[in-house]
This record gives C-alpha cells, sequence and structure tokens, in this order.
C-alpha cells in the first residue's frame, strides 16, 4: 500500500513596508520625488542613507523624465517611484517609465553636461539594474544598505 503524503504548505514571503507616489514628468517632480524619499526614509528610521538615497532617485526620475516619459495629447507623461524594505539593511528604489528603452550608462566628456547619471547611481548603490515593467514600461532601481 503506498501512503500519499500531504503537500508542505507553501510558505507566503513577509510583507515589507513600501511606498509608492506616480508623478507627472514635469522638472518640478525630480525634487518632489526627493522630498518623498527624504520624507519615507525619516518614517522608516533610515536617515543615514537619506543623501544617498534623494541622489539617487534624483538622477532616475531626471532620466525618466528625459528619457522615458511618452506625453499624448492629454498632457505630459507619469513616472512611478517606489521605495521599499525588502531586507532590514536593504532600502531599494525604483523608478518606472513608459518606455520599453534600457537605459545606456555613458561615459562622458570631461565638457559634457550630461550623461553622468546612471555612473552617480552605480557609484552610491549597492547595486542597480532595470527590467521590463508593466504594460511594456521598463522599472530602474537601486538599493543602498543601511
Amino acid at each position: 500500500m503506498t501512503m500519499m503524503t500531504a503537500p508542505s504548505p507553501v510558505r507566503q514571503a513577509e510583507p515589507h513596508p513600501e511606498y509608492t507616489q506616480t508623478f507627472v514628468c514635469l522638472p518640478e517632480s525630480v525634487s518632489l520625488a526627493r522630498m518623498s524619499v527624504r520624507t519615507t526614509l525619516t518614517c522608516w528610521d533610515r536617515d543615514s542613507i537619506t543623501d544617498d538615497a534623494e541622489l539617487i532617485v534624483s538622477e532616475l526620475a531626471t532620466n525618466a523624465l528625459r528619457h522615458g516619459s511618452r506625453a499624448t495629447e492629454d498632457g505630459p507623461g507619469h513616472f512611478r517611484l517606489t521605495v521599499e524594505l525588502p531586507t532590514t539593511h536593504t532600502v531599494r528604489m525604483t523608478v518606472s517609465d513608459s518606455s520599453p528603452r534600457r537605459p545606456v550608462r555613458r561615459t562622458p566628456g570631461n565638457d559634457s553636461e550630461h550623461g553622468r547619471g546612471l555612473a552617480v547611481v552605480a557609484a552610491l548603490s549597492s547595486r542597480w539594474d532595470a527590467d521590463t515593467g508593466p504594460a511594456g514600461g521598463k522599472r530602474v532601481w537601486a538599493e543602498l544598505t543601511a
């Protein structure tokens, strides 16, 4: 006689704190995104990484504004900021936009005024990358270790 064993229960991932806000692709939205990150990290008692987090989000939001927004006849595009604590010591910041084009890290010349954003993100974060987002857009994320 063969004994059937019950399947082991599936363990659900523990929920973690997350904050999300959608911004209109306007220049003033970059400073609002920085303020949102600062406020969120202060609420989560992660003040030690706030300056780096603000700079990272500033670069990611600026890239979404310049390269990822799809304006329509209804107005400018949008980008979404998500800040989360996937682990006790990790803060992940994600900026999502509607463009499918992945970001390209550049090596700007000494005289260049643009092209340093992803180098800044790479230098400040413990890791970063981009992946495909919902509806064909992309998500660019960076993590900081608190």
